[in-house]
């Protein structure tokens, strides 16, 4: 049995791409976890395909280190914003937080979401300033940097002084100071054990502990993880389940499972201060606490922010539905919705007006692709809208909408695009300053402005811009905003298109579709310049006559056509569209596919 006192209990938290997750997998090298002929991939904690193929970390996930009788429980969280709720559930299981900061980049949005959080629950930093061997990195001003960020989110004297480490987690070493030996992380690992207290845990009386996340087992089924708070299980005990409402069930200890390296082990008994899993539930959620005794009482659960962005599910009422996907029914995708809300809580999914459609709340329009992504690799077909914000009214009755910090990195000769974008999505800038590649702007903006906006921005910079952005507080509502100014070419038939066809609808607008491919009535094709919706026949096919050969017109040269990743499609939507997501295709058409209709409703809208 372990003693509390040899157990370490520490969350890595960074911004996106500072290289957390590849320092996870050198801390499991130089802790012995593989053998020394063992193949082991990059980023081994980034175990969902999306993780590996976007670079980026979605899900919480924790593993441990054997270090001499001492263990090191580690959880590796996301570095976005947008799955925000991730970090704060996992504050309420560790006992200190190891800061991983890039050199050159220094401390960036997510790193200042992240630290707050840390910070507010009375967690302790350690920093590591890593990258330090990258090209024009600056160590000195990047520990400035941190410093200031510390004061900025007031942190408590203790806080404050969070010792540093230098680091290169690609080359697998940590000094503590920068003349010291480049050999090893030892140094991290000593640091960790020596700064980072023990778990604050009774051995003794009733178990209790507070699910922060949520497992699953062919074999044995859901698997709560938590950090016991108190006491101990073993398999086979008798323990309840209280919900927040604090109703409680009573359930039986099936299995108890403990985390070492990439693998999960089972084990007979569970002591207080480790993060363990226990299996023998039926239903059990995030946020509510397992104790062994009726009077135990409840833990209280993290306040998670609150969600800022809505989006409509629908299911698929087009020609070609369910001829990709396996699930396409409203009560297999509202039955997937509900699911992922047990496991990622601060998505919320409601039913809307119309049948068959769903309303989903969410942090960013990032997390609701990331779901439709993984929707599509399960086979559902599903019907996307634009994101719309969630507004809220004041006291006095006035109405107030989100609003974000953005943080902008841009060639200097892009400087005066940028502005007149932000200006025109009734952006204010806060401050803008030289940097080594260009201008870093910061600047307040609503979420509605923002929507699109990283397209956008990608156009104007030629694809060398670098944007990120934080939730900043809700505000007086901003006013009318234009974020698309240009139409679309509609298909105005179904069947497959044509080179013929499509040579002359290029000359209106730039494509979406190329030939041989299959559309249907009300699909978007192209995009027009001009900001109206212009119907076209991309099927049309070239008819032969006694004055033109069946070789005649085969010389046609198209551009390639523009496509969409399903972030940018759903940025790229209007409030009439949708985006019809399948297994195999994405594809942008019009709420309403036939034509009469649509102009039926656009005539009720003038005359209202």
């Amino acid at each position: 049995m372990i003693d509390p006192k040899n157990i370490r209990n520490i969350a890595i938290i960074a911004h996106v791409d500072h290289g957390k997750t590849t320092l996870v997998d050198e801390l499991l090298k130089a802790a012995g976890t593989f053998r020394d002929n063992q193949v082991v991939e990059e980023r081994v904690m980034d175990s969902m395909d999306l993780e590996r193929e976007k670079g980026i970390t979605i899900k919480a996930k924790n593993t441990s280190i054997l270090w001499d009788d001492k263990v090191i429980n580690i959880v590796d969280t996301p570095g976005h914003a947008d799955f925000g709720a991730e970090v704060e559930r996992v504050m309420k299981m560790v006992d200190g937080v190891l800061l991983v900061v890039d050199a050159y980049e220094g401390p960036q949005a997510q790193t200042r979401f992240v630290l707050r959080k840390a910070l507010q629950q009375g967690l302790n930093p350690l920093v590591v300033i890593n990258k330090i061997d990258r090209e024009n990195a600056d160590v000195a001003a990047c520990h400035d940097k941190v410093l200031e960020l510390f004061m900025e989110l007031e942190a408590t004297d203790e806080q404050f002084n969070a010792p540093f480490l230098y680091a290169s987690a690609r080359d697998g070493y940590a000094m503590r100071e920068l003349g010291d030996a480049r050999d090893s992380l030892v140094p991290l690992i000593e640091t960790v054990l020596d700064k980072v207290p023990s778990p604050e845990v009774q051995l003794e009386g009733e178990f209790q502990m507070l699910v922060s996340n949520i497992g699953w087992d062919d074999y044995v089924g859901r698997i709560a993880i938590g950090r016991i708070q108190q006491g101990q299980v073993e398999t086979g005990d008798q323990v309840y389940v209280v919900g927040k409402d604090g109703k409680r069930t009573r359930a039986k200890i099936t299995k108890v499972f403990e985390y070492s390296g990439l693998g999960v082990s089972q084990s007979a008994t569970g002591v207080a201060g480790n993060i363990v899993g226990i299996a023998g539930f039926e239903e059990v959620d995030i946020g509510v606490t397992i104790c062994g005794g009726l009077e135990t009482p409840g833990l209280p659960f993290v306040e998670i922010d609150p969600a800022t962005i809505q989006m409509e599910f629908a299911i698929n009422d087009g020609p070609y539905a369910g001829k990709e996907g396996k699930y396409v029914t409203s009560r297999q995708i509202r039955d997937r919705l509900d699911r992922e809300t047990r496991t990622n809580i601060s998505i919320q999914v409601e039913d809307a007006e119309k049948g068959g459609t769903f309303r989903v709340s969410a942090r960013g329009s990032m997390q609701i692709a990331v779901l439709v992504e993984q929707m599509r690799r399960e086979g559902f077909e599903v019907l996307v809208s634009r994101p719309t914000v969630i507004t809220k009214r004041d006291a006095d009755g006035k109405l107030l909408e989100p609003y974000e910090t953005i943080y902008l990195e841009v060639p200097e000769e892009c400087v005066g695009g940028v502005m007149s974008a932000l200006n025109n999505r009734r952006g204010r800038m806060d401050d803008m300053k030289p940097t080594g590649f260009g201008t870093m702007i910061e600047a307040t903006i609503s979420t509605r402005g923002l929507i699109g906006f990283e397209f956008e921005l990608v156009n104007l910079t030629s694809g060398r811009g670098i944007m990120s952005h934080l939730f900043k507080e809700y505000a007086p509502f901003a006013g009318e905003i234009t974020t698309r100014v240009t139409g679309t070419l509609v298909s105005m038939e179904t069947g497959v298109t044509t080179a013929y066809s499509l040579a002359a609808i290029e000359e209106r607008g730039k494509l979406f579709v190329g030939p041989s491919e299959k559309v249907y009535l009300g699909q978007i094709v192209g995009e027009n310049p001009r900001g109206d919706d212009l119907p076209v026949n991309p099927i049309k096919e070239k008819h032969l006559t006694n004055h033109r050969s069946s070789g005649d017109g085969k010389g046609i040269q198209l551009s390639p056509p523009t496509r969409f990743s399903l972030e940018r499609a759903i940025e790229y939507l209007a409030d009439d569209e949708f985006l019809d997501a399948t297994p195999e295709t994405l594809r942008l058409r019009k709420r309403v596919l036939c034509p009469h209709e649509r102009r039926r409703i656009a005539r009720g809208k003038k005359t209202a």
